[in-house]
């Protein structure tokens, strides 16, 4: 066998190996197959004064092509490839650049290409991108870049700038004889950009032997009492040092100024005082002090002004309407309220601009060219018996031509005014003519008041005492006799109708109106017969906040204390300052209102000093504030009940009627904010919550309207007890819209009466249904409930005779069932009877599935006789085995359901056929006649079988003579 020879080595191979084995050096070239590597993040600082960046980590980039070190004898290097020739620095505006220090080992350096500053901007971010000197197999060039790091650069703060004080100069006053915390503070700033050139660590007073001193956050302060006498001003230079030690440019001047020790006033008081609806009387000057510099005071006088003339009518009354506002103040009853607030009944102000505010009371605007007329029989007056009139009036000095509050004149062919309420220049007039009578003679006819309070553009309350001869007028409680008075004779006989008329006159001769208002009316009301107490009329007036005082009885010694009427203004006066003061602390605000009028009333104290040495008096300045009073809670009034029900028509005509809210239910919530518990106040993750509570407060209306066609007086009515109603005060008002039930009084007093609310219709024969809304609401409609609608629908008893003869005649198909009726989803149906259809889609569908039923039964049998037919033909049998031929057809129609029944009790069954009857599907009537075929089959087993074929033999002829074939 022939060896074949070894190959011979390549020159190259020979020099390759000659080296290896010299241990000499041997270049190879190779391609460049490996990109550059860089650390992915670099984080560098350069100095403002510097333009070379240290990084770290330090900037190298590294390439697999680099050389590799195999053994310290020997090592092979490759050529261009494994060298880094550049960097390349990608942003925008980037002030740096990158060069490379040692291409074989890929080092590299970032340095600055411009001067930075720190106070332009502190950091700079970009990316840098090494590339290598490599070049492909052919030559070529073909350098390969490595992936984009980012470098973060953060420029070092060089202290370069000098404190700067914000103010070129300070100047304060102190009171001598006082050791101060503190008197003023100097400030001063600078540019530097980092916190230790930037920050002042220190400030110097640089003016020596002054006795005061400064702390590093350059608060001034007096290390001795110092003395007016001694000197009235010091003027201090101050410099400030940054941390890096740096001192400012400039110092800063301070003067300190000296006055004498005592001035007097008030001291230890707020401005402002925040009041809480319902938590009674607030104290606002709890810690009051006057101050009188020791000078020997005679006496004090301390008047202390409250003003609530922005607030309602003069200050915060209760919003009630008038009529309820008499009535919780004692009147009589009879009042007529001539402006009421509008609603579906009462809806002659409809037209009439007005505050739109609920929450103070509803006031009427009249601008010179409006004026609303009073419909006939709304209220009568007599001359010849006495009547109250009663108005809130606001007018001003708008001109001197007479502007009628209220008027009574002729409606057609003349112009005589019977009476008449209105305003002349700064003059309340007041008309009254008699009546004709035997005796023609001059009577008074017209009443005269010449009142600043008429054209003074603020709010009065006025009554009207008229019992002639006598009127007597009541301006905010207090009364007026007239300066002067006009007599007339009486009015001649006519048969003219009247026209009462509020904003102007009504010309009966002319047809068109005059002496028209401008100004504000609210509460105008008419009582015939009675005359206004005092006290009713100081309570219609009382204001339901003002100031007060209850002094103890170790206080206040010696201090007269005098309020007005309407508690808005308190004078205290005493000799002995000390008990002034004890008095001052106690005095009060007080708002009795439950939900009073949010908003700000404004505080005036002045005060008089007299001294024994009249020429050394000391002067008291004013003291000014308020108080705001917070917003209360709004409650929430909540209507419930039974919304849909249905009665018999029967008790729809009967002199009880039906009651429309029996189960009826007011309540009032407010949502209070509850705060979380002390444990939790420093986790931010604990919020508060929202909690509702049940409150009590009275309501003043209920109106039920009735929705769709109007109530017919010929046959429908709403009913209530008016005994009851009476006997809690309340009123009640109706029309064909529905019923309004007037009256302060509680929610539990409301409900009881519309409990008893009943609604009468005597020709229910076409009737089906008839809807009801009830809405509630408590201050003159301030707060305002939810509509609560009820529907009533009407049941129609049939006669039973008026039913299909077939029903009537096959009792043995037809089970009756006797169902409860419950309350579902507020649909209430009360004493059911027999037969009874309820004219809606419910009595559509039960009429189709009883039709069906009886359908079904009536194919049952036709199917069973006519089998029967076909096997009497087929068969020659007797009238025994007709008959046990139709009890074996009659076992298979039912066969199906036969062990369904058996393993069910007869209570589970007839349960099963009244839940089932209910719903009216199609399986209801298969489940009937197999309960009816398993019944007969029970009863064939316990009872004689012939009798129960003879019985069903006779069904089957009986059934066969009411079929047609």
């Amino acid at each position: 066998m022939l060896r074949r020879p070894a190959p011979a080595l390549a020159p190259a191979a020979w020099l390759l190996l000659a080296g290896l084995l010299c241990g000499g050096r041997v270049w190879a070239a190779r391609a460049n197959k490996h990109k550059p590597w860089l650390e992915p993040t670099y984080h560098g600082i350069v100095t403002e004064n510097d333009n070379t960046v240290l990084l770290d980590p330090p900037l190298i980039a590294l390439d697999k092509d680099a050389p590799l070190r195999f053994a310290e004898s020997f090592e092979v290097t490759v050529t261009k490839e494994g060298e880094i020739c550049g960097f390349k620095i990608h942003g925008q505006n980037v002030p740096f650049d990158a060069v490379v220090v040692d291409k074989s080992t890929g080092e590299g350096l970032i340095r600055s290409t411009e001067k930075l500053d720190c106070e332009l901007q502190k950091d700079y971010t970009f990316t840098i991108q090494a590339y290598d000197c490599g070049r492909g197999p052919d030559g070529s060039a073909n350098a390969k870049k490595s992936h984009k790091a980012t470098v973060h650069i953060q420029v070092n703060d060089v202290n370069e700038y000098a404190p700067v004080f914000k103010e070129k100069s300070y100047q304060a006053t102190v009171v001598e004889g006082k050791r101060y915390d503190s008197i003023l503070r100097v400030e001063a700033v600078d540019a530097d950009c980092s916190p230790q050139f930037s920050q002042i660590c220190s400030y110097e007073i640089v003016t020596p032997d002054v006795p005061f001193i400064v702390d590093k956050d350059g608060y001034i302060k007096n290390t001795e009492k110092l003395n007016y006498g001694k000197k009235h001003q010091y003027k201090l230079s101050v410099t400030a040092y940054d941390c890096g030690k740096k001192r400012a440019t400039e110092d800063v001047l301070v003067k300190i100024s000296i006055k004498p020790t005592c001035t007097p006033g008030w001291q230890g008081w707020n401005n402002r005082v925040e009041y809480e609806p319902g938590t009674g009387a607030l104290t606002l000057f709890p810690n009051v002090h006057l101050e009188t510099c020791d000078e020997s005071v005679a006496s004090v006088q301390v008047t202390v002004e409250l003003e609530t003339s922005h607030i309602g009518k003069g200050c915060d009354r209760d919003t009630y309407s008038e009529k309820s506002l008499h009535r919780l103040c004692g009147a009589a009853s009879g009042a007529t309220e001539l402006l009421p607030s509008p609603s579906g009944s009462v809806n002659w102000t409809v037209g009439l601009p007005t505050d739109n505010g609920h929450d103070s009371d509803q006031v009427f605007e009249f601008n010179g060219t409006q004026a609303v007329r009073i419909p006939d029989g709304v209220v009568s007056v007599n001359p010849k018996e006495p009547f109250t009139i009663s108005v809130w009036m606001r007018h001003g000095s708008f001109s001197r031509k007479k502007e009628t509050v209220l008027c009574s004149s002729d409606r057609t062919d003349m112009n005589r005014h019977h009476y008449s309420l209105f305003v002349h220049g700064c003059r309340l007039v007041f008309l009254l003519r008699q009546d004709p009578s035997g005796e023609k003679q001059y009577r008074p006819a017209e009443f005269h008041w010449k009142l600043d309070q008429v054209c003074d553009e603020d709010w009065h309350h006025y009554v009207l005492n008229v019992e002639i001869p006598r009127v007597t007028l009541y301006v905010d409680g207090a009364s007026h006799e007239p300066f002067s008075m006009t007599e007339d004779y009486p009015l001649h006989p006519s048969k003219i109708e009247t026209q009462l008329v509020v904003g102007a006159c009504w010309q009966g001769g002319d047809l068109h109106m005059t002496q028209f208002f401008r100004g504000d009316l609210a509460g105008l009301t008419i009582r015939s017969g009675k005359l206004a107490d005092k006290k009713v009329i100081d309570c219609l007036y009382t204001c339901k906040e003002g100031l007060d005082l209850q002094v103890p009885d170790d206080s206040g010694r010696g201090v007269k204390i005098q309020a007005n009427p309407s508690q808005s203004v308190l004078t205290l006066e005493g000799e002995d300052v000390g008990e002034v003061e004890k008095a001052m602390q106690h005095v009060a605000y007080l708002n009795a209102r439950q939900f009073p009028t949010p908003g700000i009333r404004r505080l005036k104290l002045t005060s008089v000093v007299k001294c024994f040495n009249e020429g050394a008096c000391i002067s008291v300045p004013p003291v000014d504030g308020y108080v705001m009073v917070l917003q209360p809670e709004e409650p929430k009034i909540s209507l419930s009940g039974v919304h849909h029900f249905a009665r018999a028509a029967s008790e729809f005509e009967s002199s009880a009627g039906v009651f429309l809210f029996p189960e009826l239910r007011i309540i009032s919530t407010i949502t209070r904010e509850m705060e979380p518990d002390r444990e939790g106040d420093e986790d931010p993750t604990v919020q508060e919550s929202l909690v509702s509570e049940e409150i009590v407060h009275d309501l003043d209306t209920c109106e039920v309207t009735v929705e769709g066609e109007e109530l017919n007086p010929e046959q429908e009515s709403l009913e209530v007890d008016m005994t009851r109603l009476r006997h809690k005060g309340m009123e009640v008002s109706s029309s064909d819209l529905g019923m309004i039930f007037t009256g302060v009084d509680t929610m539990a007093s409301y409900e009881e009466v519309l409990h008893l609310l009943r609604y009468r219709n005597w020709h229910s024969r076409f009737l089906l249904d008839r809807k009801f809304k009830l809405v509630c609401s408590e201050l003159n409609g301030r707060y305002v409930s939810n509509e609560f609608q009820v529907e009533v629908n009407v049941i129609h008893t049939a006669n039973p005779m008026e039913h299909a003869n077939h029903m009537a005649a096959q009792p043995q198909f037809v089970h009756p069932e006797h169902h409860s009726f419950v309350d579902l989803s507020g649909h209430n149906l009360a004493s059911p009877h027999p037969f009874a259809v309820v004219p809606s889609t419910a009595t559509v569908v039960i009429v189709v599935c009883v039709s069906f039923l009886v359908f079904m039964i009536i194919l049952g049998v036709f199917r069973i006789r006519a089998a029967h037919q076909r096997t009497m033909r087929d068969q020659d049998t007797g009238k025994e085995n007709e008959m046990d031929w139709d009890d074996s057809a009659l076992t298979i129609t039912v066969n199906p359901m036969e062990t369904y029944e058996d393993q069910h009790s007869e209570e589970e069954e007839e349960e099963e056929e009244e839940e089932e009857s209910e719903d009216g599907e199609e399986e209801d009537d298969v489940t009937s006649a197999e309960s009816e075929s398993s019944e007969e089959e029970e009863e064939g087993e316990h009872g004689d079988q012939q009798n129960t074929n003879r019985q069903q033999q006779q069904q089957l002829e009986w059934d066969d003579s009411t079929l047609s074939y």
